[in-house]
């Protein structure tokens, strides 16, 4: 949401003029909504808000619980029910869940071109998948010009084997999967993994056929200055969090690093979605006096708690293909300047991004003694100084202005092609 917001945001003044498809969100089921957000929409852009039709409200009734998060983080060991509710998601909903609201958007479109408006291009932006079907059939009816972005792979994304799919659901959602990337004009994704392995699927794919334009940060909102705690070292994480990002090891070389210097008052602080599992970990490591739980809260105060922070907290899910995972995270923690402690896979897109920055390294899930020593490092810094903050400039390829900027040049370059 946030990567299209802030296109949405920037392009006007780019010269793109751009008109957006979404959901009413009146009849729409989201596990959290920041309101906030709709004030960076420019008065300009035009918002046209479609019914549609979800089977979440029947799973929350069935089920007794919230919409699921992205990858189920909010549902820990699932239930018997909530077992065959992923199994109906995974085999009788395809690509997903939100197809529902393919024929609105599509009746949206032809009313607009019915009355004769131009388009030069049109852009979907996934997940949910099943946005790119959109994309497909507009091509197909219309010509018009498609940038299809996919903010995450699509049937290796790690949550795909919690859908206990059959072999004709696997076959169909691959056969959708590879009609949006031969399709498309061009192909967007957020990580170099991402393209590596979407090409070895389909290694006939054009050159430029896939664009990486990761995510970034808006440096609007890190205009507020920097506040680290002077009594305590407080590492903090914000977004959702579950059992499979590993970070258990981290937590008991937090606890050890407390015995070790006892004169460093630690502190951990969650913001966000964070499931029974990793719960479980912080009280196994004995650091629940030390960590407090905060809910959901709108970006821009999501960003004061990163400004008042020591350090900052990541992690990548323990799965298969992990190195691609480039959560839009990383950009924020990058822009607010504080070293980043990242639970991860050696080498990954990740690691990369913030080795290139300067801001830390991945720390795979089972190297504790890595995780001691960059630790006993950060404690050892914090006693000389309780200002651990990075003197170094913020990377202006990953504004989100900037990243407008290429997202402009490509429209244009897709439609003078045409």
């Amino acid at each position: 949401m946030q990567r299209c917001l802030k296109w949405v945001k920037y392009l006007p003044e780019l010269g793109v003029e751009p008109t957006v498809i979404t959901v009413d969100p009146d009849q729409a089921s989201y596990p959290v909504r920041d309101e906030s957000l709709l004030h960076e929409v420019p008065p300009s852009v035009r918002v046209i808000r479609t019914p549609t039709l979800e089977p979440f409200e029947s799973y929350q009734k069935l089920t007794g619980r919230a919409v699921p998060h992205g990858g189920f983080a909010n549902e820990g060991k699932p239930s018997f029910t909530q077992q065959a509710m992923r199994f109906v998601r995974g085999n009788f909903f395809l690509p997903d869940p939100r197809r529902g609201w393919n024929r609105y958007a599509l009746a949206a479109v032809d009313k607009l071109l019915a009355a004769g408006e131009k388009f030069d291009a049109v852009l979907t932006s996934s997940p949910p998948h099943s946005t790119q079907l959109i994309g497909l059939e507009i091509q197909k009816k219309y010509g018009l010009r498609w940038l299809a972005d996919l903010r995450d792979p699509w049937t290796d994304i790690y949550y795909t084997k919690d859908l206990h799919r059959t072999p004709p659901a696997t076959w169909l959602d691959a056969r959708y999967e590879r009609q949006v990337l031969t399709r498309a004009d061009a192909v967007l994704v957020t990580s170099p993994e991402t393209e590596r392995l979407f090409r070895r699927k389909l290694p006939d794919l054009g050159k430029g056929k896939i664009v990486v334009l990761p995510n970034g940060y808006d440096e609007p909102d890190f205009q507020q200055p920097s506040a680290p705690p002077t009594d305590c070292l407080r590492i903090t994480h914000t977004g959702t969090i579950s059992a499979r990002y590993r970070i258990d090891n981290l937590l008991k070389a937090i606890a050890e690093c407390q015995q070790r210097y006892p004169q460093v008052p630690w502190r951990l602080r969650f913001v966000g979605q964070v499931d029974a599992g990793v719960r479980e970990q912080v009280a196994a490591a004995g650091l629940g006096e030390a960590t407090e739980f905060l809910p959901f809260v709108p970006h821009q105060q999501s960003v004061a708690y990163l400004m008042t922070s020591s350090v900052l907290l990541m992690a990548i899910p323990d799965v298969a293909l992990n190195r691609g995972i480039l959560p839009g995270k990383v950009f924020e923690y990058l822009a607010a300047c504080k070293p980043v402690l990242c639970v991860g896979p050696a080498g990954s897109d990740a690691d990369n991004v913030l080795r290139e920055a300067g801001a830390g390294q991945a720390l795979p899930y089972d190297d504790y003694n890595l995780m001691l020593s960059t630790l006993g490092d950060l404690a050892q810094q914090w006693q000389q100084s309780h200002d651990l903050d990075l003197r170094t400039t913020k990377p202006t390829r990953y504004s989100r202005r900037g990243q407008a900027a290429q997202l402009a040049e490509l429209v244009r370059a897709h439609t003078a092609a045409s």
